[in-house]
């Protein structure tokens, strides 16, 4: 187990296990927390009531955070139309020429869109965008028809997040940076759980759907939100 600095056990002595925070309380509390020599990455994080074995019940989505993410983002597009993505604000596009470096072990991108036809070669990186949370997918907003890419680049470029469930259930949702203002926080976190709220699968029934919500900066301990946020869900 990895030691403790004494950063973070100074900002854990502000933090009540017991108590779920009001969101801007926990926002204005995280941002008192001693903070480290980087600008942390915010993230919602959730515990899920849904059965992470059911395919049907699988959770995941796109959230436009009225803030943005705070972070840059390296857009790779696979598509026919190579100089229509650059202009649009692209760093890589192209066909056969990306997926060659892709195969050859290049992974510097963050994000990856395809154009439906470009989607049959695309797959031949599966197995290596898949695990990563890259691979293209038209539930996730990240394939698009030739002359909607530049508009695809744009919300991702201003700040248009993916979220998807993981293996045990849970999920998280970058919701900005810690040098944002507590309104944009705030601002972003409350759209991020309408958006969640909205991705229930409709094979899940009954039972609460949300069953936690925690508030956490990349180095510091995480705040548990109270239920009232989210107990309609």
């Amino acid at each position: 187990m990895a030691k403790e600095s004494k950063r973070y056990k100074e900002a854990a002595k502000l933090v009540d296990l017991e108590k779920g925070y009001a969101l801007p309380e926990a926002v204005e509390l995280m941002q008192k927390m001693p903070a480290p020599k980087f600008d942390e990455t915010v993230e919602l994080s959730g515990r899920l009531g849904v059965d992470p074995k059911q395919s049907e019940q699988m959770v995941r989505g796109t959230i436009n955070l009225p803030n943005g993410s705070g972070k840059k983002v390296r857009v790779l597009v696979f598509t026919e139309d190579a100089e229509s993505a650059l202009k649009a604000g692209a760093e890589h596009a192209g066909l056969q020429d990306m997926i060659k470096k892709v195969e050859d072990g290049w992974l510097d991108f963050d994000i990856v869109l395809a154009t439906p036809t470009a989607m049959k070669e695309a797959r031949k990186v599966a197995r290596t965008l898949g695990p990563r949370g890259l691979m293209p997918n038209p539930k996730s907003g990240t394939v698009a028809e030739v002359e909607k890419i530049p508009a695809v680049i744009d919300a991702v470029k201003k700040g248009r997040v993916e979220f998807k469930m993981d293996k045990t259930g849970n999920v998280s949702i970058i919701v900005g940076k810690r040098s944002f203002s507590s309104e944009q926080l705030v601002e972003n976190v409350k759209e991020a759980v309408s958006v969640l709220g909205k991705a229930r699968p409709d094979a899940f029934k009954g039972g609460r759907f949300v069953k936690s919500l925690s508030l956490s900066a990349t180095m510091s301990p995480s705040l548990r939100l109270e239920e009232e946020l989210f107990a309609k869900l």
